[in-house]
């Protein structure tokens, strides 16, 4: 068992020695979605940065445990925390990317409709 939790630690230690980044991000997340509830629309989605900033603190926690203790269970728990915390980010950036090439769309479709428009009036 002895072997197993120093292995624990091993695996552990990248993970630990970045824990205050992912605390700290997961704190900014955390402000940054009270800051977003506190606006009228912003309230509709601000427990998406709230909540990835729990995830990263509860990361961060587990990943400290695990490398004290040789913690298995609690690397296991520290990896999904961060699994499901990139799979939030990822979703969101494709959102965002589809959401600016609708905007281009339409401001390019606006534009032309400018310039065709003005066109006519000035013939």
């Amino acid at each position: 068992m002895d072997d197993r939790n120093a292995l624990v630690r091993d695996l552990s230690l990248p993970l630990a020695s970045g824990k205050g980044w992912v605390k700290f991000v997961g704190i900014i997340n955390i402000i940054t979605g009270v800051l977003t509830a506190l606006s009228i629309v912003g309230i509709l989605w601000a427990w998406i940065p709230i909540w990835m900033g729990v995830l990263l603190m509860q990361s961060g926690g587990a990943i400290e445990r695990a490398q004290m203790a040789g913690d298995e269970s609690a690397l296991r728990m520290a990896l999904d925390k961060l699994r499901v915390y990139f799979i939030i980010q990822g979703v969101l950036f494709i959102i965002g990317l589809v959401v600016m090439a609708l905007f281009f769309v339409l401001f390019f479709g606006a534009l032309m409709a400018a310039i065709a428009n003005h066109n006519v009036y000035n013939m």
